[in-house]
């Protein structure tokens, strides 16, 4: 006679062995899967840090020029005070040892000494670390609100009239030169012949003279209003395009129409549930940005004379001062790189659908 096992509310048997209980979402099996995913993206992010090092040691090694005639452009010097500064300055080594030298240095935060300034190359860049930030970083928030805000309006009702001209002018100005942008608003703004003669200056970053902590805000605010404005119209079409196309993608959502079905306006149903979901694709490049905030705008910072780390990089390409050239290039990539591993590392947390 077969007998009914009674339910206990226990695992499932098979053939008499209990069957395997299902795994938890927060098991070892995902924490395993998390870690490898952060180390994966680690690697990736360190393998690529030391192909930029390499690529950029030998890639301004092959610029013309000779660092040692431009830092004695006229000056009479002797052959052995020649010799003197190569041997100073290490560039009488071979190639391989200079790499080697220059390796170690980064190893120990040293990023070497500038051929013109004739300072440590990490002083220089945090003396201009902070001009750089407040412009760069000004034009990439002034930016994204605008780009987000008029590609979601364009892309709630797209080829209507709003949608052709916000879409058209975006377009336009980021296929402007930069320089040429940023020349024409000198033209325009600063010069004595345009709409608002001399209203605004064009370049640095204070007026001579000026003390005091109010007038300085006033008059470096003034000083950022062309160079931000020419940053700006260059990038804002990047992020208006992109939250355009994925709002347009979630129009057609089931969530959407369950929330008209609820009797929400349209205004409320864009705000409320279509944005905060198309936002996601945007958060790659709003971090790829921040990257470039340390690096700055060199056009716009050398157009403007904006005493930051673009105009620095510009005058160590003109030498070419090697040491500095290189040391800012690391920097330059280092912020993109760490911008991009934090947003691999975050975007899983936004959105559960790619997680490890």
């Amino acid at each position: 006679m077969r007998t009914t096992r009674p339910e206990t509310g226990g695992a499932p048997e098979t053939g008499g062995v209990p069957a395997p209980a299902p795994e938890s979402p927060a098991g070892p099996g995902r924490t395993a899967r998390v870690a490898a995913y952060v180390l994966g993206r680690l690697t990736t992010a360190a393998v690529s840090l030391f192909a930029v090092i390499v690529a950029g040691f030998f890639l301004f090694r092959i610029l013309p020029g000779d660092p040692v005639r431009a830092m004695t452009e006229g000056r009479e010097v002797t052959a052995q005070q020649r010799e003197e500064l190569s041997r100073q300055f290490g560039l009488d080594q071979p190639l391989w040892q200079q790499f080697l030298d220059y390796a170690g240095g980064l190893l120990r935060f040293d990023l070497g000494v500038s051929f013109q300034y004739r300072e440590p190359v990490v002083a220089l860049i945090l003396e201009r670390l902070g001009p750089t930030v407040l412009l760069a970083g000004t034009g990439t928030v002034v930016a994204a609100l605008l780009g987000l805000l008029l590609g979601a309006r364009a892309g709630w009702r797209p080829g209507g009239r709003g949608d052709r001209v916000s879409t058209g002018v975006a377009l336009f100005f980021w296929s402007v030169p930069t320089f040429w942008l940023g020349l024409l608003l000198i033209v325009l703004l600063a010069s004595g012949r345009g709409f608002m003669p001399n209203l605004f200056p064009t370049g640095g970053m204070v007026d001579p003279g000026v003390s005091g902590p109010l007038e300085t805000a006033l008059s470096t605010a003034r000083h950022m209003v062309l160079p931000v404005t020419t940053m700006v119209a260059v990038i804002y079409a990047q992020y208006l395009m992109i939250m355009r196309s994925s709002l347009m993608d979630e129009k057609g959502a089931d969530y959407l129409t369950t929330a008209r079905a609820k009797g929400l306006r349209d205004a409320l149903v864009r705000r409320r549930h279509a944005v905060p979901n198309a936002l996601l694709p945007t958060v790659t490049l709003v971090f790829l940005n921040l990257g470039q905030v340390v690096s700055g705008v060199i056009l716009v910072e050398t157009v403007f004379s904006w005493p930051g780390l673009g105009q620095l990089f510009y005058s160590g390409l003109r030498v070419p001062d090697l040491g500095l050239v290189q040391g800012l290039f690391v920097v330059f990539a280092a912020s993109v790189i760490l911008m991009n591993l934090l947003a691999d590392l975050v975007y899983p947390l936004l959105d559960p659908r790619v997680r490890p």
